[in-house]
């Protein structure tokens, strides 16, 4: 088993940020996990390019990577505005009847049929998004108005909100062709408001496929810590033995 690729897991972060919050993350997987995190357009080493907020673009953007047929099954995770790309990219390829991941793993989103009051908050003021992020764990120490924060993440965050308003949206239209069946690993924070787990096992109704719900310690960042990525590291070892090889 050691001398077999190892599964690459593509991990899209949640709303306002890069991908600092992957960057710890090979200690945790263990072996035989390589995970590969994906900068979208306006942040860190892509911030002079123009942000995306709509389903094309993000489609534009990233559907070259996965196109290819893969010679090795692959794993998409996503983190909040995360999930609902990772969601929209397997079912893109669904459609287009390219090979999709061999797991989708998506975590704190609301399924696109229930209420999110993050992405809901796409056009409220600057008030009420600061007492959501608040409330979630999410609003950093010392974002005081007119700092650093407000000036570097806030526009980001606020572009990324539109963009998971029209993922969602276009995500409850119908699918083309055959329903999506597949697996699907949901996962959800002890302490989340905004995507609680009795809410995030509503997931079930969107893949055909075995959907299985877990819940680890934290709020809604619980993706910065340790429990999240030793059970997605435990879920792609699974991959490896028992999904054969493409070709």
């Amino acid at each position: 088993m050691a001398d077999e690729q190892p599964v690459r897991m593509h991990c899209f972060a949640h709303a306002g940020a890069g991908v600092s919050s992957f960057y710890s993350w090979p200690g945790d997987l263990g072996p035989g996990v390589e995970p590969l995190p994906r900068l979208l357009p306006g942040r860190e080493a892509r911030r002079r390019e123009p942000r995306v907020t709509g389903r094309e673009a993000l489609l534009a953007d990233v559907m070259n990577t996965f196109a290819r047929t893969p010679d090795a099954p692959y794993v998409l995770y996503g983190h909040s505005l995360g999930a609902m790309i990772a969601y929209t990219v397997t079912r893109a390829l669904h459609e287009a009847r390219l090979p999709g991941p061999a797991l989708l793993a998506l975590g704190a989103c609301p399924p696109p049929d229930a209420a999110s009051e993050l992405s809901d908050a796409a056009g409220e003021s600057e008030d009420r998004l600061l007492e959501l992020l608040d409330g979630a764990g999410a609003l950093p120490e010392g974002a005081a108005p007119g700092g650093l924060w407000h000036r570097a993440v806030l526009p980001v965050l606020r572009d990324d909100l539109t963009l998971a308003d029209d993922l969602r949206a276009n995500a409850r239209e119908p699918v083309a062709g055959a329903p999506l069946s597949v697996p699907m690993l949901v996962v959800s924070g002890t302490h989340d408001p905004l995507a609680q787990p009795d809410v995030m096992a509503g997931w079930r109704r969107w893949s055909t496929g075995p959907v299985v719900t877990r819940t680890v310690p934290g709020d809604h960042l619980f993706v910065r810590g340790h429990e999240l990525p030793r059970l997605l590291g435990r879920a792609c070892r699974v991959v490896r033995r028992t999904v054969p090889a493409r070709g």
